[in-house]
């Protein structure tokens, strides 16, 4: 199981990509930074359209309604994402707020309003054999609310740690013109171009991950140039990943704990699972860029989700195993219901 992992892993460069974007923000912070050479902050904008633009035109209206019946699963999804998540965090802020820096905190509180993943979510979903329809719609239902919700949340929870309230209908407003617009514009566009990016889509994965490692470096030029490592400790780091870890376990244990109270069917459990305990970094990348604007600390406030992401692709390959494992006959093919194959590979690998 660790070999499938470090596999997965291994071939994953977009991983190993965030850790040189960090390492040369370090060690060239000027080159990126607002205002540098690079001007990175036009390219950002630019990049977040385009990445938007492609998810609307890789998101089939058709994988949407082949689940969209199920609506107590659906529900159960969109509160562990929204509501669980965040009351997770005004459980522990109050007990860890002495300990860890404010910046970091609304860190943490930032990964807790975001949404699901897309292309993750149901990838496991699906080598667990789980109700696959039903997470395609979840988790594409998830990252159209969070261009809403996420900034919401944040604002809200913000002012009621005693932050001095961020600007949200400048974020609203910008999302909305950033990100949503051009998802609008995809899905407008699928209806002639949807054959050709079905046929580009390794093209099209690879660009998304590419513009969220510039818009990584960019946010750690301006964090390193506003005293990043000269502020924060390695301990900083450590801190992060145990939070992140803490926080996906107990998120993974609550969500078996409720499925199951809810006499939830195993298929139905799987995808409330994952979907549910998923959260995104390519869309939270450059959401973050618009909430939070050119705030300095931007790379310490992207450290949360930059540790869970990894970390829930280790620990959700682990568990899409063990539920794989638990069939009575594991010799029969994935029982996923029709029309659930074509909708998998539709989905954007990047979300």
């Amino acid at each position: 199981m660790l070999a499938r992992c470090m596999g997965r892993l291994k071939k994953d460069w977009f991983l190993l990509g965030m850790a040189l974007a960090v390492g040369l923000a370090t060690l060239f912070p000027n080159v990126g930074s607002h205002g540098g050479v690079l001007h990175a902050d036009v390219l950002a904008n630019v990049g977040m359209g385009l990445v938007f633009l492609f998810h609307g035109v890789g998101l089939s209206p058709q994988s949407l309604r082949l689940g969209v019946s199920n609506w107590r699963l659906h529900l159960v999804v969109q509160a562990m994402t929204y509501v669980a998540f965040p009351v997770l965090w005004i459980l522990f802020n109050p007990l860890v707020g002495g300990f860890l820096p404010a910046d970091l905190r609304l860190g943490f509180l930032y990964l807790c309003a975001l949404p699901s993943t897309i292309s993750s979510s149901v990838a496991m979903t699906a080598i667990a054999r789980g109700n696959v329809p039903g997470a395609i719609f979840d988790a594409s239902f998830s990252s159209l609310l969070g261009i809403f919700l996420t900034p919401l949340i944040v604002s809200i929870g913000y002012v009621a740690a005693g932050g001095q309230g961020l600007s949200l209908t400048d974020a609203m407003r910008d999302i909305a013109v950033l990100l949503l617009l051009p998802f609008i514009l995809g899905q407008i566009l699928r209806l002639f171009v949807g054959g050709w990016f079905s046929r580009h889509r390794l093209f099209v994965n690879n660009f998304d991950k590419l513009v969220i490692l510039m818009l990584v470096f960019t946010a750690f030029c301006n964090s390193v140039k506003g005293g990043l490592w000269t502020n924060y400790g390695i301990g900083t780091l450590a801190v992060t990943m145990l939070g992140s870890g803490v926080l996906l376990v107990v998120v993974l244990a609550f969500s078996v704990f409720l499925t199951r109270r809810l006499g939830f069917s195993k298929e139905d459990e799987i995808a409330a699972v994952f979907c549910g305990s998923k959260k995104t970094l390519a869309s939270g990348v450059p959401m973050a860029g618009l909430i939070f604007g050119a705030n300095p600390a931007l790379g310490v406030i992207l450290l949360p989700i930059m540790f869970y992401h990894p970390i829930q692709i280790f620990v959700c390959s682990f568990l899409a195993d063990r539920y794989a494992r638990r069939l009575r006959n594991p010799q029969t093919p994935a029982a996923a219901p029709a029309g659930s194959g074509s909708s998998v590979a539709q989905e954007p690998v990047g979300a």
